[in-house]
């Protein structure tokens, strides 16, 4: 755990941490962290990037004004929403602590939540000590999730064994990457998941078995489709995200049209499955 409590310390530029405190902000009583993910980590200009966040609140009820919004959050987590803050363009996604906790262990088929915090990330808010010292104990538990997934190797060194696991999570969601995505997640840092390698290795329970990635991949890529219809109702211009987000990573030129925009829920179901035909995402 204090590999990942240093780790999720490690300074962000200061918009990053601006950014959380704004969306925090706009969930006052239930708002109990906020971190920061993904590819931009690794970037030093932000400028017309996508951010990405998870806020994390103490419960769906108080988070949401609206219950059916509260409702959609607990049946299919998390939902996600665009943010712009002081130039910047983000989207966060939203789970309780209790999700956040459940979805970052073994006790879950689902992928999303334990291969991303896996991966590097920061803890850039938290409304008090123990609201960041859950985060750290939720973040904790996805490396060694992961790895237990994967299943061991006899011999396989330790690099190998990450990027197979990686490899393994990405053909259980639908994907934009180009192929060679997950390899390239160690490849930027092989230092730091060989740090990390042996502690999440020795946190594996003694009866944790790998296996069962078919019916991931089955369900994973059901509920990657639920997800975006979902996104498509309670994320504001979300057709035009997902546009964007599969031509930036797969070098499509997908553009939307009048109609997709006024019934984007039609849109994505229709859209989904032509990019899975053409290759584009997998």
């Amino acid at each position: 755990m204090s590999l990942v409590r240093a780790e999720l310390s490690i300074p962000v530029d200061p918009r990053v941490r601006a950014m959380a405190a704004a969306i925090a902000a706009h969930y006052p009583g239930s708002a109990r962290a906020v971190l920061f993910y993904g590819s931009c980590l690794r970037e030093s200009e932000l400028d017309g990037l996508m951010l990405d966040f998870y806020l994390i609140v103490s419960d769906y009820g108080d988070a949401y004004d609206r219950r059916w919004m509260a409702a959609a959050n607990r049946l299919i987590p998390p939902n996600v929403f665009p943010f712009q803050h002081q130039g910047l363009i983000a989207k966060y996604a939203v789970l309780s602590e209790a999700d956040f906790d459940r979805l970052n262990g073994a006790g879950t088929r689902n992928v999303s939540v334990w291969a991303r915090f896996a991966q590097p990330s920061r803890l850039v808010w938290a409304v008090d000590d123990t609201a960041a010292e859950r985060a750290v104990a939720a973040v904790s538990r996805a490396a060694p999730t992961l790895l237990a997934a994967a299943g061991r190797v006899e011999g396989e060194d330790v690099l190998d064994w990450w990027r197979r696991a990686f490899s393994l999570t990405y053909a259980a969601e639908l994907r934009a990457e180009r192929k060679g995505r997950a390899q390239s997640v160690v490849d930027a840092d092989p230092e730091r998941y060989r740090r990390f390698g042996a502690p999440a290795i020795a946190a594996i329970p003694a009866n944790a078995r790998g296996g069962g990635w078919l019916r991931r991949r089955v369900e994973g890529k059901a509920l990657s489709i639920i997800r975006l219809a979902k996104a498509s109702l309670t994320y504001a211009g979300g057709i035009d995200y997902l546009a964007w987000k599969i031509n930036r990573h797969a070098g499509t030129k997908i553009e939307i049209k009048p109609w997709q925009r006024r019934w984007p829920l039609v849109a994505a179901l229709t859209l989904v499955p032509r990019l899975m035909r053409s290759g584009a995402i997998r």
